[in-house]
């Protein structure tokens, strides 16, 4: 495998699974108070807008990356709405 994939890949998983702390906590306290509705909103655009993108230029790590992403910002998005 290219170097540039396997890094583009290392990349988005540590980017991904930063989300999974934020999510469990909101999860187990049933609480969103510090999460910025704003900030979700704009972060889970600019990630629709990467995996346009990475569909675009067809770069697998960037699509699997976002569209995982993606889902855990919907996931606090839900709680966030759920918890308010």
């Amino acid at each position: 495998m290219d170097p540039l994939v396997i890094v583009g890949y290392l990349a988005g998983t540590l980017t991904t699974i930063s989300f999974v702390p934020q999510v469990m906590r909101a999860w187990k306290l049933k609480e969103t108070r510090d999460l910025s509705l704003a900030m979700l909103l704009l972060f889970a655009a600019g990630v629709i807008l990467w995996t346009l993108y990475g569909t675009w230029i067809g770069s697998l790590p960037i699509i699997a990356a976002n569209t995982i992403t993606f889902i855990l910002i919907l996931v606090l998005l839900g709680l966030k709405i759920k918890y308010t």
